[in-house]
């Protein structure tokens, strides 16, 4: 499971290097960045099905009695609208209602829940659920557990023949119970971090390899963290570290409708309901710049000769045909429209906020 460097491999490692991947360290793992390239890969989700092995998330079990009771203590969104077989995305924040990590929460069972969360932020996790939990077991199955990301119009077509499982008749943001996916038992879920239709199945550790051979075999193209970044930005989602980390509000990072206060008590509940009572002083906008400058992470924004902020996230989009990027801005400045200027390589390149998402899936699905 461990490279030479200390960094974890997933069960997958060969099936990449095989393919012709181009590893890179991320969150303690060594990880397929891309293999035949990224625009490619961002291609081939946009319009057919990309297939990426995304095992180095973390799984945090919680069963018990008080599995509910202490998920509405952590959570931001309100687990308890969830029934059996539904899911839903949430962060989990700090007293002072910084975000801890943001995530999505899938009820398997009336006490039976599985978090899924960022592998930077898997450790952290665990031991803040553990630290609130009540009456309930907590446990971190991450090592356990292998998780594939099928992305793209053609997904339910691709996977549809190795399951007895009926997907259609699974919505967006529903699980399934256990299946059976190319002859190994599964859970599906259908959610996704890249504007598209898609699935995520999980199996056993070491029962990853038949999903994923015969996916790849019936067409799906494996892409790597470069494509799932240039597509999660092109959709407007964020990344936690990047985008969003214990400094941030979910009410600062436009997650506003995650925040379900009313007749809840949670962890960060009382500060987001001040900061909802005061209102922010800034907030996470989407910026596209002139031309072809790429914003990275850390450009200046600035408006009037003045800095204003900074971007967290920026991309050329390869399906948007646009540079691209967020920021976060006082909120006078955060509207549609606003012109400010991105200091890229000592230039102060034009650019004007945007509402988010850049990208819709749908025949005008593009800013």
């Amino acid at each position: 499971m461990a490279g030479p460097a200390g960094l974890l491999r997933t069960a997958l490692y060969r099936q990449h290097v095989e393919l012709g991947a181009r590893t890179v360290p991320f969150a303690g793992w060594e990880m397929p960045v891309q293999y035949q390239g990224i625009v490619a890969e961002h291609r081939a989700v946009r319009t057919a099905a990309g297939l990426f092995d995304v095992s180095h998330m973390g799984e945090i079990r919680v069963t018990g009695p008080g599995a509910l009771a202490t998920l509405d203590r952590v959570l931001c969104n309100d687990p308890r609208r969830l029934g059996v077989g539904q899911a839903l995305y949430t962060p989990m924040c700090r007293e002072d209602g910084g975000v801890v990590d943001d995530l999505v929460v899938l009820r398997l069972g009336e006490q039976d829940f599985l978090l899924v969360v960022n592998a930077s932020r898997r450790e952290v996790d665990v031991r803040w659920v553990q630290d609130h939990a009540v009456d309930c077991e907590v446990r971190d199955e991450s090592l356990r557990t292998s998780l594939l990301a099928l992305q793209g119009p053609r997904a339910q077509e691709l996977l549809q023949p190795l399951t007895e499982f009926d997907l259609a008749v699974l919505p967006r943001f529903h699980v399934s119970p256990p299946v059976v996916v190319a002859g190994v038992q599964a859970v599906v879920s259908r959610t996704g971090y890249t504007g598209e239709d898609g699935f995520e199945i999980f199996t056993a550790w070491a029962d990853a390899q038949p999903v994923w051979d015969a996916l790849v075999q019936a067409g799906a193209a494996p892409c790597g963290l470069g494509a799932r970044d240039t597509l999660r930005l092109e959709a407007g989602y964020l990344l936690y570290g990047q985008d969003m980390d214990e400094s941030t509000t979910p009410l600062e990072a436009g997650l506003v409708w995650t925040v379900k206060l009313e007749g809840r008590e949670f962890v960060g509940a009382a500060a987001l309901r001040q900061q909802r009572q005061e209102g922010v002083r800034r907030r996470l906008c989407g910026l596209v710049l002139e031309g072809r400058a790429i914003a990275r992470t850390g450009c200046g924004v600035r408006h009037g000769g003045q800095a204003v902020g900074r971007v967290t996230s920026g991309t050329f989009g390869p399906w948007v045909q646009r540079s691209i990027a967020l920021a976060y801005l006082p909120v006078g400045l955060a509207q549609a429209g606003t012109r400010v200027e991105v200091e890229v390589r000592g230039q102060a390149v034009p650019a004007q906020v945007t509402k988010l998402p850049f990208y819709r899936r749908g025949p005008a699905g593009r800013v």
